[in-house]
C-alpha cells in the first residue's frame, strides 16, 4: 500500500490523524470512513487504501470493487438518515492540485437544501463555507449504527 505522509487521506487511513468513530468498513482495496467535513452526519468518505490520485491509475482489483462498495455503502446511508436523495461525487484535489481520490457519499435531507437555499455541487459548496462540521458525538453514534447495519446484511 502506497502511504503518503501528509496526505489528508493517507493520515486517516494509516491513524496519524484520528476520524471521529474510527474506521468504518475495509475491503482488499478500499475504506470507508465518515467525512471529517461540514458536508453532516452521516456523510461517508470512499478511498482507495493506496494514494492514488486519478481514477485511471486504478488496478482491475480496485476497480471491481469500487461499483459495488459505492452502492452498498449508499444504500445503507438511505436506510439509516431517510434523505431525499444520495449524493456520490468524487473529489480529488488538494490546494489545487491532484489528490488522493475519495467518493463522497452523502445523505442529503430537504432541510440541508432549504437551511442553504441550495442543492447539487452548489449545496456542497454552501455547506463547506458555513464550515459547521458535525458534533463528533453524533457523527461516533452514527458510525456505530452503520457498522450495525453492516454486520446485519445478509451475506
Amino acid at each position: 500500500m502506497d502511504d503518503v505522509v501528509g496526505c489528508l487521506a493517507c493520515d486517516l487511513t494509516a491513524g496519524r490523524t484520528s476520524v471521529p468513530g474510527g474506521r468504518i468498513h475495509r475491503t482488499a482495496h478500499w475504506v470507508v470512513e465518515h467525512c471529517v467535513g461540514p458536508l453532516g452526519v452521516g456523510t461517508l468518505i470512499v478511498k482507495p487504501l493506496r494514494h492514488v490520485v486519478q481514477v485511471a491509475e486504478l488496478t482491475d482489483g480496485e476497480s471491481s470493487e469500487l461499483g459495488p462498495l459505492l452502492r452498498r455503502m449508499a444504500a445503507a446511508v438511505t436506510a439509516l438518515t431517510s434523505p431525499e436523495q444520495v449524493y456520490v461525487c468524487l473529489w480529488s484535489h488538494a490546494d489545487g492540485r491532484p489528490g488522493h481520490i475519495h467518493f463522497v457519499v452523502q445523505p442529503v435531507r430537504r432541510e440541508d437544501m432549504d437551511g442553504h437555499d441550495r442543492f447539487g455541487p452548489a449545496l456542497q459548496m454552501a455547506m463547506f463555507q458555513a464550515g459547521q462540521t458535525p458534533d463528533p458525538r453524533a457523527v461516533t453514534v452514527f458510525v456505530e449504527r452503520l457498522r450495525d447495519h453492516l454486520a446485519a446484511e445478509p451475506s
